[in-house]
């Protein structure tokens, strides 16, 4: 009897399940534990991984328990356990651990930080030109040099510096930009190396310079990202400003940018789970490691943001878009007697999966959580799925 409810229980665990207004089918791995103790370095993510074949469906059977502080909030030593209600599988916190440990310990988050904490501050998106060109700069740097570091001094303006003050030195480094036709003869997606030294003008010049102009107008501008590469406190006020340089991964030099330090910059206090819709042609826009190739733990740019309604937690699949090939097979079965040389789309290959960690109004970052292929430049991303 024991056996035969358990069977029927497996069986309920991928039923249809109410949430949102919308139904979403849960599919337990054949080789789901009962219980599981919460490890330190454990993600959201790879803790459903254990119990889902789809981890970005967490939200669907965790139960928070209400009578608990920061019921969502998951601790290294805290036991999950899988238990059915009307037929329903759930995930629930079954015991806690102590709370001096919940406090040295940290909560749980979605992603593991090591891998992202790098790209949760630094890189910062501008929507517009003259939101960049606004921005207080760096005039030069002590003793006229061409670079500073740490404990060197650089002289500031465009701003009411006050002495004690904290900001944080950014580098404007690509512009993004899409082209609101996929099909046309130039690219769907721009990044395009841009510097404030440089009267934010793209680096490039000649033929290469006029190409861009001609066609800058029919590409619609993402962002301006720029990277924080220091920070500093403001030691002596007036125009210019002086700043001491504190510390930071690149030297700051004349033409840099300036923002205030945002002690809160990003919220980790999201949960993977589906979106309600993706945007058309939703695209990989960038590598953040310079290269045309990503994968695994790897972040990666996308050519949509806050504005389609994209959140922080959000899932998507990446797909290798399919290429078109002529048929050029002669065989007596042909559907079609003239297709010979008529160009066929071959379908879209599964990638992996990529999770939104930062979002910016109409570009978001993303970390890849698996993968079976290298995710390129503009591979297209959809609704996520099992693989």
């Amino acid at each position: 009897m024991a056996a035969m409810l358990k069977k029927l229980l497996a069986v309920c665990a991928v039923a249809l399940l109410t949430f949102g207004g919308g139904a979403l089918a849960v599919d337990l791995r054949s080789d789901h534990p009962e219980e599981y103790v919460v490890q330190k370095g454990d993600t959201l993510w790879s803790i459903a991984g254990r119990f889902l074949r789809e981890p970005w469906l967490w939200p669907e059977i965790w139960q928070a328990n209400p009578q608990i502080e920061n019921p969502h909030l998951i601790f290294p030593g805290d036991v999950i356990s899988l238990a059915y209600l009307g037929g329903r599988p759930t995930l629930s916190v079954k015991k806690l651990s102590p709370q001096i440990r919940r406090e040295a310990s940290g909560a749980v988050g979605a992603l593991p930080l090591a891998d992202i904490e790098g790209f949760l501050k630094k890189p910062r998106v501008f929507g517009s030109k003259e939101e960049l060109e606004s921005l207080p700069y760096v005039l030069a740097v002590e003793e006229n040099r061409l670079r500073a570091v740490g404990q060197q001094v650089a002289y500031l303006r465009g701003a009411d510096f006050r002495p004690g003050e904290e900001y944080a030195v950014l580098r404007p480094t690509v512009r993004f930009a899409v082209h609101p036709q996929p099909n046309t003869r130039f690219p769907r997606l721009k990044r395009d190396p841009w510097t404030r030294a440089h009267g934010l003008e793209p680096q490039t010049s000649g033929i290469q310079w006029a190409y861009y102009a001609a066609i800058d107008n029919d590409f619609e501008v993402l962002g301006y990202e720029a990277v924080e590469i220091a920070t500093g406190l403001v030691t002596r006020e007036g125009d210019p400003a002086t700043l001491l340089i504190q510390d930071g991964s690149l030297e700051v030099k004349k033409g840099d940018v300036i923002v205030p330090v945002d002690r809160r910059p990003f919220d980790l206090s999201f949960q993977p789970r589906p979106p309600r819709s993706v945007p058309a042609d939703l695209r990989v826009l960038a590598h953040t490691n310079a290269s045309r190739w990503g994968g695994k733990n790897d972040v990666v740019a996308l050519s949509a943001g806050s504005r389609e309604g994209i959140q922080n937690g959000h899932v998507f699949s990446i797909y290798r878009p399919g290429d078109r090939v002529a048929d050029e097979v002669a065989h007596p079965q042909r559907i079609v007697s003239d297709r010979a040389g008529k160009k066929v789309q071959l379908p879209d290959e599964f990638v992996g999966h990529v999770m939104v960690f930062r979002t910016f109004e109409k570009v978001s970052y993303g970390l890849v959580m698996d993968g079976i292929r290298p995710v390129r430049l503009e591979d297209v991303l959809k609704a996520p799925v099992a693989q």
